[in-house]
């Protein structure tokens, strides 16, 4: 992916949190092949070293690989400040969903899901951004979901902590803009991933896209304007959901999408 010159526009490095395997991954490589090098993190270490590997001999660009717990943001932050190097474009992919009736879901699913998906995007862009607003030029990218559209009963609270990431990056993308920062809530459908092909025993949803194309259109849409919602199926979906039908028909339709998982 060569049509937009990340590394002239968001160098000399970006981050990829999340970037061992599936569209973090994606994102990884896409990113090198504009020629920016790279920080990923990720908690699977030989996932992470063996993607790192890879893209540096693939495209020759630096990469840095951190295993890191990213519900532990202390060890997070002590990590990135020990960099020595600039980060102008930071890709927040990591999630964790917490999957089945909240009634059965524990305490401690309830709180990864807290620290991987809000407070570890939330506290990562802060760090960030504040270099990024002082040489007046940066990236960020969070990721979405279409869950996160309504409520999403069997996914109630992955798909609240997505709705977090929407607003949270709508917001910022108003304040940050004048200060030289791109900002950008990507908002998914589903994903051919390992995760995904994994939890799914029949054949792909209707709009579900690779990997490679939603990180190829995230990146495209990168500094036009707060959210991107790839393949054309989905945006027709996110729109039927969020602005024709109730919210009551949509939880609904929701409900009947996820009433199987477990």
């Amino acid at each position: 992916m060569k049509t937009q010159p990340l590394a002239q526009k968001y160098g000399p490095y970006a981050l990829v949190a999340g970037g061992s395997y599936g569209l973090g991954a994606a994102f990884a490589e896409q990113i090198a092949d504009s020629g920016l090098n790279l920080v990923i993190l990720a908690r699977n270490k030989d996932a992470l070293n063996a993607t790192a590997a890879r893209i540096r001999e693939t495209y020759g660009v630096d990469v840095i690989a951190i295993a890191v717990d990213l519900a532990n943001f202390d060890a997070v932050k002590k990590q990135v400040l020990a960099l020595k190097v600039d980060i102008g474009l930071l890709i927040y992919d990591a999630a964790y969903a917490p999957i089945g009736p909240f009634a059965e879901t524990t305490e401690e699913q309830l709180a990864t899901a807290a620290a991987v998906n809000v407070k570890a995007p939330l506290l990562l862009t802060k760090l960030l951004s504040t270099s990024m607003i002082e040489r007046g030029r940066g990236g960020i990218v969070l990721m979405s979901s279409l869950a996160g559209g309504q409520g999403s009963p069997n996914l109630a609270t992955y798909a609240a902590t997505k709705a977090f990431n929407t607003i949270l990056a709508e917001g910022l993308w108003k304040e940050l803009t004048p200060l030289g920062l791109d900002v950008l809530v990507c908002t998914a459908g589903a994903i051919l991933t390992p995760g995904y092909e994994q939890a799914e025993s029949s054949k792909p949803a209707p709009g579900t896209l690779s990997a490679s194309a939603v990180a190829s259109q995230t990146l495209a849409a990168l500094g036009k304007g707060p959210v991107v919602v790839p393949g054309p199926v989905n945006k027709l979906g996110r729109f039927m959901m969020t602005r024709l039908l109730s919210r009551r028909a949509a939880i609904g339709i929701m409900a009947k999408n996820t009433e199987g998982l477990s």
